[in-house]
């Protein structure tokens, strides 16, 4: 018998760790929660160095690099969810997710650039990572980033 992974044991398997959480860089709270559902603050796509994947999309980036750095942001709210909740098995839901792309004017493409997270949660939560999505282009992010994405989940009663 085959015991289910939890959502760590996935991203191990997947090949992708979690980061320590960097503390807002402002007057907020990366989480927020009321009732069963978590409001997480925008986050963007942090590389291993500390350093966020910075450039417009259609101009310094191809969307697969957008997707990756998605991917990457993906990888920084799931380090919130796991700081905050302590363990990811309480995870219910991902109920929206909404992706901002820094892009060009004429740059069309954020649901492929957006898919990098989209498909992370759902490496990790199966098709509880399944939700309701929007993909907006931007003019800029704080610090040049090429994509923030906020999130939020409901979660399991304790």
């Amino acid at each position: 018998m085959l015991l289910a992974q939890t959502p760590e044991e996935k991203i191990q398997a997947a090949g992708y760790t979690l980061s320590k959480v960097s503390p807002p860089v402002a007057n907020y709270v990366n989480v927020v929660c009321s009732g069963n559902l978590l409001f997480l603050a925008g986050k963007g796509p942090t590389q291993a160095d500390g350093k966020y994947v910075t450039g417009k999309l259609g101009k310094d980036l191809t969307i697969e690099q957008g997707y990756a750095a998605a991917r990457l942001t993906a990888l920084a709210q799931l380090s919130v969810l796991k700081d905050y909740l302590g363990n990811l098995s309480r995870v219910k839901r991902v109920v929206k997710v909404l992706g901002l792309v820094n892009g060009t004017e004429d740059f069309t493409d954020q649901p492929k650039v957006i898919n990098g997270f989209s498909d992370m949660m759902v490496l990790v939560f199966g098709d509880k990572g399944k939700h309701a999505r929007s993909a907006i282009g931007v003019a800029s992010l704080p610090f040049g980033m090429a994509v923030e994405v906020e999130l939020i989940v409901e979660v399991e009663n304790d």
